[in-house]
């Protein structure tokens, strides 16, 4: 089943570690001529999509630090590769930061190397999925929503519930839904399962999507088992599922503002929408490997990676919101308004990714951890 066996495995791996990561930086020498980096589509550009949207260019220039980027699709693909090696930075979610972190892959920032550190949003700076013990184990770098990307030439009027890519139903062109849905290829979508049933099933109790009952649990695999059904694809590549909404007949799935914003960039039929459920949400740090080997460049790539020209032009690409507020105003890609439209002011009601774990504060006796979302999540896509 495409990577997850060695992904089960890796994974794993890093959840049940215990300990700090790496020792901390404490100063820095010239640039190492290079820096790898492991991170989400769309995140490390240089204008080779579209030539107005160039970070890296001119970063290598100032520095001389050559830019390596490997793509990478889902949060457990990121911390396979981290564990495997190689690499000095990852542009990690909460999904994978803290497994990073247990896992002593990741090494504890200097964030007095950094001088725009001050410059962060201040609800990002000690954020609980990169900070441990008070101690920072990344960068912020941008957030945003899982939005419903849906096809305007179906959907006159934004769906208002989730239920269009949960369960069998009628879309307003008179045709099933069947077929022409999608879902995320990763286990952390049992959250958006359970945010579903937080608003449709209340008596399930459910506080926390991330947090659940062996009860609740199950109720979010049984609506998963019913949304297999009707699936076309489990995307995990960004640039298929653009594919597949141009040319496969896709109408509706879970997504992120990228894929909405490269469509429309093609004048697509496409938008996107948050609907009454709410959704979840990621909130994206850079983390340092605890055996990088190019810290110096690395560190020259976090500072870089929170000016406001940067945070700007992508989060005008990417359709998310910077870590840096300052970006916010005078970006001529992102415009004044760039950050309102992109959900500035909806921090407190995204439910952020977060790698669940068996002690949880929402349920006194206890919650299902994150390596039976990995086991049965992949039964649910071997279901097929």
């Amino acid at each position: 089943m495409r990577r997850q066996l060695a992904t089960v495995v890796l994974v794993c791996a890093a959840a049940t570690a215990a300990g700090p990561a790496g020792a901390m930086v404490d100063k820095l020498g010239p640039g190492e001529g290079e820096v790898s980096i492991v991170a989400w589509p769309g995140y490390v550009e240089r204008g080779e999509t579209d030539k107005a949207y160039d970070w890296v260019t001119g970063f290598e220039a100032q520095t001389g630090c050559k830019v390596d980027v490997k793509t990478a699709g889902t949060s457990d693909e990121m911390v396979a590769l981290m564990n495997e090696g190689g690499f000095d930075l990852v542009t990690a979610s909460g999904d994978a930061s803290l497994r990073l972190v247990a896992g002593k892959k990741v090494q504890e920032i200097n964030t007095a190397l950094i001088p725009s550190w001050s410059t962060v949003d201040p609800r990002l700076q000690g954020a609980p999925w990169h900070t441990v013990g008070g101690k920072h184990f990344g960068v912020p770098y941008q957030w945003g929503p899982n939005v419903l990307m849906y096809n305007t030439e179906v959907f006159k009027q934004p769906p208002t519930s989730w239920n269009v890519v949960f369960e069998e139903t009628i879309l307003p062109d008179g045709k099933s839904n069947q077929g022409r849905v999608q879902a995320f290829d990763g286990p952390i979508h049992i959250a958006d399962a359970a945010l579903y049933l937080m608003a449709h099933q209340p008596e399930l109790g459910i506080k926390d999507p991330y947090e659940l009952t062996e009860e609740q649990y199950q109720a979010a695999l049984t609506l998963l088992r019913q949304q297999n059904k009707i699936v076309q694809r489990y995307w995990h590549d960004a640039m298929m599922q653009v594919d597949d909404f141009t040319n496969e007949g896709v109408v509706a799935s879970g997504s992120w503002p990228f894929q909405v914003n490269l469509l429309k960039s093609k004048n697509a039929p496409i938008d996107s929408t948050i609907p009454a459920e709410g959704a979840t949400g990621w909130a994206d740090t850079t983390m340092l490997h605890a055996d990088a080997e190019h810290p110096n460049c690395a560190y020259l790539w976090l500072e870089h990676s929170l000016s406001p020209k940067l945070q700007g032009d992508l989060a005008a690409w990417f359709g998310s919101v910077p870590s840096v507020p300052a970006a916010c105003k005078g970006n001529e890609l992102l415009t004044d308004q760039g950050c309102a439209t992109n959900g500035i002011d909806d921090f407190e009601k995204i439910r952020f990714w977060r790698t669940p774990v068996a002690k949880c504060a929402t349920q006194p006796a206890g919650c299902v951890p994150y390596y039976r979302w990995v086991t049965d999540y992949i039964a649910i896509l071997g279901g097929r």
